[in-house]
């Protein structure tokens, strides 16, 4: 099996790489790939950049040029909810794009035509992962192209979708994934939680999450079995 594994920015990547050899490195429109092997099983590590769009590209381009069987999303995120704090885990059991609003054509917000509101992850890859990050929540992820440093905002999401936390690609790779039937999971370690501070909390704490979801990426990976 084959798998894609998506960061969304430089620390987050850096920090699974402490963790494996890198066997080939190559690059297709303007992205740097990394193909290493975790327990027999071939894995190509990628950072999209920031951003739904560019999330959304790079698995289209794990899909059709490197022939992934599965592909996860991994990085940090901004909690939302008030059980999570700094350091804690996400699984995404479910995704949503909290910002796509075509509610004048008689859709709820986040409801994409023909999709639906929320994405579902992988069944198995959702228990795999609560089996390997005992500590983790599990729930619904929100995806938009915003950083949301207002508590008001985070407050709303979090009542609208029931979300645990909010981050700026996980559900435009589900999305993706979705359209092309390919198995996928978004997990999220907290680097902010609410309040009107939250860019410097952030800043101060996105090293040390990306080294917790790293180390928990790692042992998914280590004891997967399709």
């Amino acid at each position: 099996m084959k798998f894609g594994i998506i960061f969304a920015i430089e620390e987050e990547l850096e920090s699974f790489k402490k963790l494996i050899k890198i066997d080939k490195e190559y690059n297709i429109f303007d992205l740097t790939f990394y193909e290493c092997s975790i327990n027999k099983n071939l894995c190509v590590l990628v950072q999209c950049g920031v951003g739904k769009v560019n999330a959304a590209r790079t698995a289209q381009i794990l899909i059709d040029n490197m022939k992934v069987d599965y592909i996860f999303n991994v990085g940090v995120a901004g909690g939302i909810d008030k059980s999570l704090k700094v350091g804690d885990i996400v699984i995404g059991e479910r995704l949503v794009q909290h910002d796509f609003d075509v509610t004048p054509f008689n859709y709820q917000k986040g409801q994409i035509p023909n999709v639906g509101t929320f994405i579902d992850s992988d069944e198995y890859l959702i228990k795999l992962a609560e089996k390997c990050l005992r500590k983790a929540k599990t729930g619904v992820i929100a995806s938009g192209d915003i950083f949301v440093t207002e508590e008001w905002m985070s407050k709303k999401i979090n009542k609208k979708f029931n979300a645990l936390c909010c981050e700026m690609e996980g559900a435009s790779i589900a999305h993706v994934c979705y359209l092309c039937h390919i198995p996928f999971l978004v997990i999220r370690s907290i680097s902010d939680v609410p309040n009107n501070d939250n860019v410097v909390t952030y800043e101060e704490f996105v090293e040390d999450s990306s080294k917790i979801i790293a180390k928990g990426m790692f042992d998914i990976i280590n004891n997967i079995n399709i």
